[in-house]
């Protein structure tokens, strides 16, 4: 009866947690997972010409940053190698020692929870890492496998929402233990707890900045539970009896970051009565369904699976922090159960641009829940919460209200983005002198060099502008006209720091005066310029390109300007870890101007677009050696899925609007399941790059852009190139 409770319970939490529509079958004989390389983004640039710059003899230069075990989409758990602490996701294709399997991932030098390795004898405290071949290692979407050379065991992993399950061949006549290294993680470790419970549970906690608590259980005896070694290099042992069988031994680890309790229950829900292959294929099948979302016929092979490597890669963050029964921990650190799934807060920054827009049309209702997640912790706050730098919740709770969903609480979303905009002391640093002013000043600096501290004036103004007009859109639909009206003037501040003289966006002092040590193609970490210099910096204006232009004194001017950001040869000397693989000044390894190709559509010249998008996907995924590696780091997902929309022929130039820009796709046709009946197919007329026309369902679109409920009720989008 009890484990029927617990059945149950996973059911629903499948159902709560919007998981469930991507547990459809399907009969289609060619299986999309097969195309998804989990590998790519985990190898380094190695070459100088694909990143820019020689880097310095201690420099990995960052290409990815992402982990090839398993998760399922947006899941609590991604079980994953470690070969090398502190670097990102944990795994460097290039290493050959594995020192840990993690249960938590992201690929930005956080999280890699709960530690374990199985091992035989002959190990100690501080080495029990072993050997591996690539050759002898392989993964798929949901699972991975490696044998562990120094002691000739063969690893497999999968998972579910909340749980990892391993399976371990020890080799026979050899002692089977398992190293639980709690004080290791990629944040710092504050405290942690391992026991042994009955015959063949494990349970524990590991504190850093949350307190992530474990209940695992085993197919084998423990025999063993002890402690060894000391200070950092101090691990638990947990000893099984080898003789009781020879299957491999199993594990099954259960999280949650509410209780240990909680922890059994998950484990309960999502995995009592289940072998091993049953989870692996469960696991294969959803996301199988999930990619299953966009289906392309043409193409090459290696485009087909760059595309869905990248969409793979785009939907395992941000991470389910509920549990099954709901309860999750707020920002205040209590428990509490509010009727839907709590998610992290997305990687805003890097993934509003693309990411979040290919999550809502995907998985609406995961969107809702993880922008009610941000509500929940704003209202602790009274601010909107933020990543890194911007104020880019707004936009995409903007957008994603403008395309249909809102099962959030929109009018308290909207209160804490007005805060946001309007008082000081919360998300938007400098709030108010951006509101006197009209711009962020920028201290001078005599000979500022990339690591120069201030206030990214430049960028913050540019982005806090577009935030603007983000909560602009979201007050006239809510028919807030005085605030409307009162952002939407704020929205041409970007203007401010247009310098005529130079044609870019310049630093200004507080009275005014233009930053005098100004180098355009020097790139800055957060002085005036946020990872940018002020070529990749100074045409962002999605909201208003046609006012971007008119700075100019001609579109010929500003297409001048474009082909010099395109042409100027990137200075070999000025290095910033981040900023790499270039076209002229055009950085597409980091995200400030990851729209910039399609302006050349604005003024008529959509085929110099296309080329740029071409050149792009064609050289900066995929690279190097191994061909696993990313131009940049995928910033949980923005980098992938840039090339999903660009490789489709759609992009959300703005994404706080419901349209998007149409390019030509690399595939011959696209067939887009946006829910709810709703079917598109893209199709590609002819083999050429410049558009001549474009059509919906036999009506000819005026310009270049296609609105969210046209895709969403139409059959058919033609695109006609020569």
């Amino acid at each position: 009866m009890k484990q029927a409770i617990f059945l149950l319970l996973f059911v629903i939490s499948l159902i709560s947690c919007k998981q469930s529509d991507n547990g459809k079958t399907t009969n289609e004989p060619e299986r999309l997972t097969q195309y998804v390389n989990t590998f790519l983004g985990t190898a380094p640039l190695q070459d100088s010409i694909d990143c820019g710059y020689n880097p310095p003899e201690d420099w990995r230069v960052w290409a990815g940053l992402t982990y090839p075990g398993a998760s399922l989409p947006n899941a609590m758990v991604q079980l994953s190698p470690i070969t090398e602490w502190n670097s990102g996701a944990g795994y460097e294709y290039e290493d050959n020692v594995i020192y840990a399997f993690t249960h938590t991932n992201k690929g930005h030098w956080n999280l890699c929870h709960i530690p374990v390795l199985p091992v035989t004898e002959n190990f100690t405290a501080s080495d029990f890492g072993s050997e591996f071949k690539h050759e002898n290692e392989a993964a798929e979407p949901g699972y991975y496998q490696v044998q562990l050379e120094r002691y000739g065991i063969d690893v497999e992993l999968t998972s579910t929402l909340h749980c990892g399950y391993h399976k371990y061949q020890y080799p026979k006549g050899k002692p089977q233990n398992m190293v639980f290294n709690l004080s290791k993680s990629n944040e710092r470790v504050r405290d942690w707890n391992i026991e042994k419970e009955g015959t063949n549970v494990i349970k524990g906690f590991q504190q850093t900045g949350d307190k992530i608590y474990f209940y695992a259980e085993t197919n084998r005896t423990i025999v063993n539970l002890e402690t060894t070694g000391d200070g950092r290099d101090e691990v638990a042992v947990v000893s099984f009896n080898e003789s009781e069988s020879d299957e491999p031994l199993e594990l099954k680890l259960a999280l949650s970051f509410v209780s240990i309790e909680n922890a059994k229950q998950n484990l309960e829900a999502e995995l009592a009565g289940k072998s091993f292959d049953d989870v692996k294929n469960e696991a294969s099948q959803t996301w199988e369904n999930l990619l299953s979302k966009i289906k392309i016929e043409g193409g090459t092979d290696k485009q087909k699976s760059l595309f869905y490597s990248s969409l793979y890669r785009s939907f395992l963050w941000p991470a389910l922090r509920s549990d099954v029964n709901g309860d999750f921990t707020d920002a205040t650190g209590e428990v509490v159960n509010k009727g839907f799934c709590y998610y992290t807060n997305p990687s805003l920054w890097d993934t509003y641009r693309n990411k979040l827009v290919l999550l809502g049309m995907l998985s609406p209702d995961v969107t809702a829940d993880v922008i009610q997640s941000l509500i929940d912790k704003g209202e602790k706050t009274g601010f909107m919460p933020t990543f890194f730098h911007g104020d880019h919740a707004a936009p995409f709770i903007s957008g994603s209200y403008l395309r249909g969903i809102r099962n959030y609480d929109v009018q308290s979303a909207y209160q804490l983005l007005l805060n946001n905009a309007t008082k000081e002391g919360g998300t938007r640093p400098h709030i108010a002198e951006y509101i006197e002013k009209g711009y962020i000043s920028t201290p001078e600096v005599k000979n500022p060099n990339v690591e120069s501290k201030a206030k990214a004036g430049v960028t913050k103004t540019l982005e806090f502008a577009y935030d603007d007009y983000a909560v602009a859109l979201l007050a006239e639909e809510l028919g807030k006209q005085d605030d409307y009206e009162m952002l939407m003037k704020r929205t041409s501040n970007y203007k401010n720091l247009f310098d005529p003289s130079t044609g870019l966006m310049r630093g200004r002092l507080e009275n005014g005066d233009w930053v005098s040590d100004f180098n355009a193609e020097y790139p800055y970490y957060e002085y005036m310029y946020r990872e940018a210099n002020a070529w990749q910096s100074s045409f962002f204006a999605p909201h208003d390109t046609k006012g971007l232009i008119g700075l100019y004194k001609s579109e010929d001017e500003f297409e001048q300007k474009l082909d010099s950001l395109f042409s100027i040869p990137w200075n070999s000397s000025y290095i910033a870890r981040n900023v790499s693989s270039f076209i002229g000044q055009y950085c597409h390894g980091n995200q400030p101007d990851h729209s910039f190709p399609y302006l050349y559509t604005f003024i008529g010249k959509q085929e110099k677009s296309q080329m740029y998008l071409d050149s792009i996907m064609n050289r900066f995924y995929g690279m190097g050696e191994w061909e696993n590696a990313l131009c940049g780091m995928d910033d949980a997902g923005e980098m992938s899925s840039w090339y999903v929309f660009a490789a489709m022929g759609i992009y959300p130039y703005s994404p706080a609007d419901d349209d998007y820009i149409v390019s030509v796709p690399i595939f011959d046709s696209v067939k887009l399941d946006l829910g709810e009946q709703s079917e598109i197919t893209i199709t590609k007329k002819s083999k050429g790059r410049k558009i001549n026309e474009i059509t919906i369902d036999g009506n000819k679109l005026d310009g270049y852009f296609v609105s969210y409920d046209q895709l969403k009720t139409g059959k058919e989008l033609i695109i006609l190139a020569e």
